[in-house]
């Protein structure tokens, strides 16, 4: 086990994303990036820096120790156990928590399980403090005021780390209202810095659903013009109450059908969009037999000079340039990000 010296910050991340989270701590100056792992991004933090800040991040930790000669047989166990049990003289009292938890997670097959692990990290973690160990075995739940501690391994290394808020970044306190098939924040703020929202004034979203691309968005550039559509009006009313409760600049929703959008041609900086995938979300109105629609439409509100980031599950729509995209692992599935602009017309 060596301690974590020069104690470093660890950045969870979506799977595919972790090159844009360390791009945001770099050009965010919160630190100096050390290295990328299996959905996450290693890094030493700047002085004074708000940690908290990062959006593109699922959740953001401080590494305790690394753990190195963590093989795949259950000898692993006894090992982490130890490594937690090095820690006993640098852990503070916490009197006021409720108790630890643990979350443990592994890249490739191991001879143990993640329960295996998160219980003999956490008993010992939880030894010296008296602090009540809450395991989540058999789907149990631990506290709301519990310290998050959490474990992962990629081949041979492990990283014993805790969690810095009360709770995961990716949990936004703006989110108060939701729908079925709400974007994941962290997926919606890495789509909106790939936009490159500097010199942009418009930015429009015509499948907005709870309004998380634009409220993204908009805390990266909060002089925009936002404008979202949604075919259902429940939507609608989810990403104006969550607008609100961001406490975000004034925003344009409506009711709207994305093959119709009630916008003039070429007037829109900006698209963002995660089009409908037909699993929680049936597309419908001009989008019901597909989303050619959509895409024409994208098409014709998008000024010459302007991006589109769309979250694409079935190929690259025609009628585009794509300047780069990102793979990613959302609900089992691998869309991709995908930054596009208009097709010069032939002739």
């Amino acid at each position: 086990m060596r301690p974590a010296a020069h104690a470093f910050a660890v950045a969870r991340a979506v799977r595919g994303i972790e090159p844009l989270v360390a791009t945001e701590i770099q050009r965010s100056s919160l630190g100096r990036v050390r290295g990328l792992r299996h959905r996450e991004v290693w890094f030493e933090p700047s002085p004074e820096a708000d940690l908290l800040g990062l959006r593109t991040a699922d959740d953001v930790l401080i590494a305790a120790a690394v753990v190195d000669g963590v093989g795949h047989d259950r000898s692993a166990l006894p090992r982490l156990a130890g490594a937690a049990r090095d820690l006993h003289p640098v852990l503070p009292a916490w009197p006021d928590a409720g108790g630890l938890e643990v979350s443990a997670s592994f890249v490739g097959r191991r001879n143990y399980t993640r329960y295996e692990i998160e219980d003999a990290v956490g008993a010992e973690l939880a030894r010296p403090s008296g602090l009540a160990y809450h395991s989540r075995r058999d789907g149990r739940r631990p506290p709301p005021d519990a310290l998050s501690w959490r474990v992962t391994i990629e081949g041979d290394q492990a990283v014993i780390a805790l969690r810095l808020a009360d709770r995961p970044l990716h949990r936004r306190p703006y989110k108060t209202a939701s729908v079925r098939g709400t974007l994941h924040p962290p997926v919606a703020a890495a789509m909106a810095r790939l936009a490159r929202l500097g010199d942009a004034r418009t930015v429009l979203d015509p499948c907005c659903g709870a309004g998380t691309t634009l409220i993204e968005a908009n805390a990266l550039a909060p002089r925009l013009r936002p404008a979202g559509f949604d075919h259902d009006p429940a939507a609608i009313a989810a990403a104006a109450a969550n607008a609100r409760t961001a406490g975000a600049s004034p925003f344009l929703w409506g009711v709207g059908d994305a093959g119709r959008l009630p916008v003039a041609d070429g007037c829109v900086d900006r698209v963002l969009v995660n089009p409908p995938w037909g699993r929680q979300v049936p597309p419908r109105g001009a989008l019901a037999r597909g989303l050619g629609p959509l895409w024409r439409e994208v098409r014709r509100v998008l000024a010459d000079d302007g991006l589109a980031v769309a979250l694409v599950h079935d190929g690259i729509p025609s009628g585009f340039v794509v300047e780069e995209t990102h793979q990613v692992s959302l609900s089992g599935r691998h869309p991709e990000i995908a930054v596009l602009r208009k097709a010069r017309s032939r002739g």
